[in-house]
């Protein structure tokens, strides 16, 4: 008998995506097109029907260890940010475009870059927040079905597609250890919050 209620088919969809991620992440593991010899993938993580994605380039040294994205400063940077803006961390899912622990990025194959294409369609966000050039030029390419092209303007909300907003921002790794670049960093992000408070309730 299928699910009548909301809450019955609200379940429904969040054990599809949870089950189509794990199996991306099967397949992420299980790939030997980039050299990345026997370090596993870094993962993305949070919740598999964010509302909010965020996406950066490549991993760090304590993403690659850890085998999941935005771990270490990056992610305990962003926890700060979004208590400062009243968003409740579960609606928020990050990933890397390019999940293999590589010395040179650009070394990437172009078919695992695109998995972040699947990503963004099993987690269905409303916003992806897209964090420096490197990423953007990823998200562009994507080709997502009905999108417009991000433009490289920090601290704008901008259409993605029909039903996902994206936010640009600086590259969160290249913004931790100086002032300056922490405050440019604020600045732009800081949209996500007048973002999220538009956001309609459930």
């Amino acid at each position: 008998m299928p699910p009548t209620t909301d809450d019955e088919i609200r379940e429904k969809y969040l054990e599809r995506a949870i089950r189509e991620l794990n199996d991306l992440g099967r397949d992420l593991s299980a790939c030997e097109r980039c050299p990345r010899g026997n370090v596993m993938p870094v993962q993305g993580s949070g919740h598999p029907q964010a509302d909010i994605l965020m996406l950066k380039h490549t991993a760090t040294s304590a993403e690659i260890e850890e085998g999941v994205a935005f771990y270490g400063r990056a992610g305990n940077a962003l926890m700060k940010s979004f208590k400062r803006l009243s968003i409740d961390p579960i609606v928020v899912f990050g990933t890397l475009c390019v999940k293999c622990p590589l010395t040179d990025p650009d070394a990437a194959a172009d078919p695992c870059i695109e998995r972040v294409a699947e990503e963004i369609a099993i987690v269905q966000p409303r916003i992806v927040v897209v964090m420096g050039l490197d990423a953007l030029d990823v998200l562009n390419d994507l080709e997502l079905p009905l999108a417009d092209e991000v433009e490289p303007v920090e601290g704008e909300v901008q259409r993605l597609t029909p039903t996902i907003d994206a936010l640009y921002v600086p590259d969160i790794d290249d913004s931790l250890d100086e002032q300056g670049a922490k405050q440019r960093f604020w600045s732009s992000f800081r949209a996500l919050g007048d973002w999220y408070d538009k956001l309609p309730p459930y």
